[in-house]
């Protein structure tokens, strides 16, 4: 397909790391001082040279192919305050990153028009959101195999990566957390991780070869769409241990690529079994990154993301 230009947002800096590798120039609004939502290209990802700064009094003078909004204040204020009327009858696109927060099954998505394609980046966030007449598209993850990094397991302890997690509370699972270490050996990572008690932010380049170390990977959230950190630790070759809600019942093999339940006791004497025996968790690591690499490699990603751009520029 053509080469598009995409006006869009830095919401998930991650997730706009993987989306920029399909083949199109993305522009990202910034505010001075880069508040959150308006970071534009920033921070310490590498991005390619097809992803470029654009601040937000110059957007109305752009010309665009198509809009990608990632949150509900660019959908119902941005787009009517700093979009020409022009630019708001351009093909648009919606990916809601998350669950719905005030009522989990009946919540109305904010996308009313029927005209916008709302993108779920899992299958349960499609399930549960309420959004008739809307169009709706899922494209699960895709995130890029890390280069020269492989599993080592050497460390005996487990690995948990969540942003603000003390901020954020129990739907993130700071609570499990804090339990579940009174039991186990775990290190925490990620934005204001030392709030917790955790070590600090790693940098994303840097968390494959850094989480490679440890014997496993724990995912102590309750209730969100599935984390890139943990498809990126599969990626890896670690094994996963977390809990049975949400997407995560359906990516990890129980038993096999690592172990879920809604048992947070069970979980506890799982992680000490892996403690305990490096090579299941070898195993079981090298059972993840199968399953990362056959259902969330960055080339599937690529081309579901093209096909719903050529959708909507239909």
């Amino acid at each position: 397909m053509r080469r598009m230009k995409i006006l869009t947002w830095h919401t998930h800096g991650s997730y706009l790391y993987y989306l920029t590798q399909a083949p199109h120039d993305f522009f990202v609004v910034s505010k001075p001082g880069r508040p959150p939502g308006y970071g534009g290209r920033c921070g310490h990802i590498p991005w390619g040279d097809n992803v470029h700064d654009l601040p937000l009094e110059e957007v109305a003078q752009q010309e665009f192919d198509c809009i990608i909004f990632q949150d509900d204040h660019q959908y119902l204020e941005d787009q009517h305050q700093y979009l020409n009327a022009a630019q708001r009858r351009l093909p648009r696109i919606y990916i809601e990153h998350d669950t719905p927060r005030e009522h989990p099954t009946d919540m109305r998505h904010p996308v009313d028009d029927p005209a916008v394609l709302l993108v779920h980046v899992t299958h349960f966030n499609a399930l549960m959101w309420h959004g008739p007449g809307i169009r709706t598209r899922v494209i699960e993850h895709g995130v890029l195999p890390p280069q020269g990094v492989s599993y080592q397991g050497h460390l005996e302890r487990g690995i948990v990566v969540v942003n603000n997690i003390a901020r954020r509370g129990r739907r993130l699972g700071g609570d499990i957390f804090q339990q579940v270490r009174e039991q186990v050996s775990l290190d925490l990572v990620g934005m204001g991780a030392e709030e917790a008690g955790g070590i600090g932010e790693v940098l994303h380049a840097q968390l494959p070869a850094f989480s490679a170390q440890y014997r496993f990977f724990f995912n102590p959230i309750r209730y969100t769409s599935l984390g890139l950190a943990v498809i990126e630790a599969m990626m890896v070759g670690m094994p996963i241990v977390g809990l049975a809600t949400t997407e995560m019942a359906t990516v990890i093999d129980n038993g096999v690529s690592g172990f879920v339940n809604t048992d947070v006791g069970k979980l506890t004497g799982q992680m000490k079994l892996l403690l305990a025996d490096p090579k299941l968790a070898r195993t079981m690591g090298e059972a993840a990154r199968r399953c990362a690499m056959e259902r969330f490699h960055i080339e599937r990603f690529v081309a579901d993301w093209n096909a719903a751009l050529k959708l909507v520029a239909a």
